[in-house]
């Protein structure tokens, strides 16, 4: 394909293009260059090949578009990165009757706020470029994201395996646009994790194999939100879920950059109903009828009603387990002591 020529300079349409990404609500905008993820595929196979992706197939599938975009979108030259923040200052509500929700659960579901804003930056590229090709993704397809957020300099990849912003921290969403036409490119920023281990020490389960490397099979976010819903929750995983039904935050909880959060100004992303927990009995006593209503287009409908009735199943397992751990604390010599 003839190279895209652009209607204004190169650098005037990369800051039309993102200056159109930030008045859509994009937190972090960059661009990388189109080329091959050579040390981040390798990397990536490794990953599959110890089995980290648990029963997630579809990771293994389609690996040369992950290694090079232009096997999605022919003569690819510019790779378009956003990060949309979906923090909100509200906190859990927790007891042995409730079950927490993953924090970018709380609202809308991305798939539905996301997408629509991506199209509208896609035509900010066109703008420039009539003639210019693209294809916008956000947690669609197979794309290595994470990768090319790196790549155009929105952050770095921290122990946890999450991008994270010296700006906002790591609570926010990614989205991609592909595009032949050729942009002005960001660098990659360095790694600031430093000697921190918090996110490791943190983890209820030790999902986190070593420093960047997420074992899905011990992560109590696949099992409450990935795992089929015919499939139970193993009993170490369950006696160790931290009361969480729906994801997991803990990593990102105890991340140092975590203090620089920043509410986001998208009304979706607040929690609905203004709730950030759900209760076992409520869980436990829902029809089809009720969970397909509460939820439309929410992610927690991800997980199917079955799923999210086991999760409620796993997390009595879990207040149970707290509750015998308690009863061994307290011997009958600490009562006694007590009443003197």
């Amino acid at each position: 394909m003839p190279q895209t020529m652009p209607t204004l300079s190169l650098e005037s349409c990369t800051q039309h293009i993102k200056r159109t990404a930030l008045n859509l609500g994009f937190s972090l905008v960059g661009i990388a260059k189109a080329e091959p993820l050579d040390n981040e595929i390798a990397s990536y196979s490794e990953w599959l090949r110890r089995g980290f992706h648990a029963e997630l197939g579809y990771m293994e599938r389609n690996i040369d578009k992950r290694h090079d975009v232009r096997h999605i979108l022919p003569s690819t030259r510019s790779v378009i990165v956003v990060g949309h923040n979906y923090f909100t200052p509200h906190q859990h509500s927790t007891s042995d009757k409730l079950g927490k929700i993953s924090r970018y659960a709380w609202g809308d579901d991305y798939h539905d706020v996301i997408p629509p804003k991506l199209e509208r930056l896609a035509q900010a590229v066109k703008d420039c470029f009539p003639t210019a090709e693209t294809k916008i993704y956000t947690d669609t397809g197979a794309i290595l994201e994470k990768q090319w957020a790196v790549r155009a300099g929105l952050g770095w990849q921290g122990k946890h395996s999450n991008i994270i912003s010296r700006e906002i921290g790591s609570w926010f969403f990614l989205g991609i646009v592909l595009t032949t036409a050729e942009l002005l490119y960001d660098r990659p920023i360095g790694d600031y994790c430093g000697t921190c281990t918090a996110c490791l020490e943190a983890c209820p389960t030790q999902a986190i194999a070593q420093p960047y490397v997420v074992d899905a099979r011990r992560c109590i976010a696949y099992w409450t939100i990935e795992a089929k819903p015919h499939h139970d929750i193993p009993s170490d995983i369950a006696t160790q879920l931290d009361s969480w039904i729906f994801g997991c935050d803990t990593c990102q909880d105890v991340c140092p950059w975590n203090r620089f959060q920043k509410p986001t100004t998208e009304q979706r992303f607040e929690p609905r109903n203004g709730e950030t927990s759900l209760g076992l009995d409520t869980v436990r006593a829902m029809t089809q009828k009720e969970f397909s209503d509460r939820f439309r287009k929410s992610p927690v409908k991800r997980t199917k009603l079955a799923g999210l009735q086991r999760n409620a199943r796993a997390l009595e397992t879990y207040y149970q387990h707290q509750g015998e751990n308690i009863q061994q604390i307290t011997t009958p010599e600490s009562l006694i002591r007590t009443e003197y």
